[in-house]
């Protein structure tokens, strides 16, 4: 199974992986690592996925999925909560797997310096307009500069192309976004990526690596709703590890390595 592995974080006590679309069971405009039930795949073949995804990375439990509404819910999933209705995840469980699904929203993995609290964050357009960001960074026990977040891959600005109207809606709620958006022939281009990085710098979180891919330009590793209409997810995943195991990590920005 080919992942991506951030090199950021504690690598004694977290461990976190980015998927890609390689090597699963899926078929259609899904092939074929689709590890999302809502997105129209049979059902069989995104369980096999999932099972393929627990035995590759032998995570120590099932990932807790959300049902994500692209909103500025945060989760704190140790609660045992009786919905799953969220996009950011928090836990301070060994072995407990904050989960996100994507393909060209932002996911975002965050952990605590100490590795004793995770955070997976499903970061879109209007969770990024709505707070999401420093609702998941004030949901940490640790201050937000003890903090460590990785930005991974996403649509960038190059391929993202958005309407008058939304960029007036960021720019009416914070006149400093304008610093995101290019303007281009008909409309503008919105840089989630850079959004978030400063969104993160705000909130004071000073350790911020981004993994800086395109999921729309890289068809053959990525989904993008954007370039195909029906497609796959892939999935952000982070959890803490017992103090007996470390992991061994893998430099996020390079090819995927293969489990």
């Amino acid at each position: 199974m080919d992942f991506l592995e951030p090199r950021c974080f504690p690598s004694s006590r977290i461990r976190a992986c980015f998927t890609t679309r390689a090597d699963g069971h899926s078929s259609g405009p899904w092939k074929s690592f689709n590890l999302a039930l809502h997105v129209g795949d049979a059902p069989d073949a995104v369980m096999r996925n999932r099972a393929l995804l627990r035995d590759s990375l032998q995570l120590p439990n099932d990932p807790f999925w959300l049902d994500q509404p692209h909103g500025q819910r945060v989760l704190h999933i140790d609660q045992m909560p009786d919905d799953r209705l969220a996009d950011a995840s928090i836990s301070t469980t060994v072995g407990q797997i904050c989960a996100v699904l994507a393909a060209d929203c932002l996911p975002i993995l965050i952990c605590d310096r100490l590795g004793s609290q995770v955070a997976a964050v499903h970061a879109g357009w209007r969770g990024l307009q709505t707070g999401l960001i420093s609702n998941t960074v004030n949901a940490f026990s640790a201050k937000p500069d003890q903090l460590i977040a990785w930005i991974g891959p996403a649509i960038n600005i190059n391929s993202y192309q958005v309407g008058e109207d939304l960029r007036n809606r960021f720019i009416r709620s914070d006149g400093e976004t304008a610093a995101s958006f290019r303007k281009y022939d008909g409309g503008w281009l919105l840089d989630l990526g850079g959004l978030a990085y400063r969104q993160l710098e705000r909130v004071g979180v000073s350790s911020i690596t981004s993994s800086e891919l395109c999921v729309y330009e890289r068809h053959e590793l990525f989904y993008s709703y954007r370039r195909d209409g029906p497609t796959g997810r892939m999935a952000a995943l982070i959890w803490i590890l017992p103090h007996s195991k470390s992991a061994t990590v893998n430099k996020a920005e390079a090819e995927p390595t293969t489990a």
